[in-house]
């Protein structure tokens, strides 16, 4: 496994989910896109955390608790942004139960009839 291979995963989850977000009309299918560009990106993070090691790992000196603090750095932001993804599809979900009571649909163009 090369770092070559996560990058090209994650730029291919990331560019289906970019593409799904454009071309689909329902706001669940556009949220689950959402979801993978998100996916896309940690798993970018976690490639860079895990393949480019940081210097103080390089050095040859022991292991300080700063060192392993910066080799983690890609895994702390994968689990920020899993959180901030699991608040924004609560939220996003909750707007969809809205919409579609007020619309009976969940069609992106349908969002217009709820400005009133």
């Amino acid at each position: 496994m090369t770092i070559e291979n996560v990058l090209l995963v994650s730029g291919a989850l990331f560019a289906i989910g970019a593409y799904g977000a454009v071309s689909r009309r329902s706001l669940i299918t556009v949220i689950m896109s959402l979801e993978l560009m998100f996916n896309g990106v940690v798993i970018a993070a976690v490639g860079f955390s895990r393949f480019t090691p940081a210097a103080e790992l390089l050095s040859g000196d022991p292991l300080t608790a700063e060192a392993i603090r910066s080799a983690l750095t890609g895994h702390v932001f994968a689990i920020f942004v899993t959180a901030v993804a699991a608040g924004e599809a609560a939220l996003a979900f909750a707007l969809v139960f809205a919409m579609y009571r007020a619309t009976e649909s969940v069609e992106i163009t349908d969002a217009s009839e709820m400005k009133n």
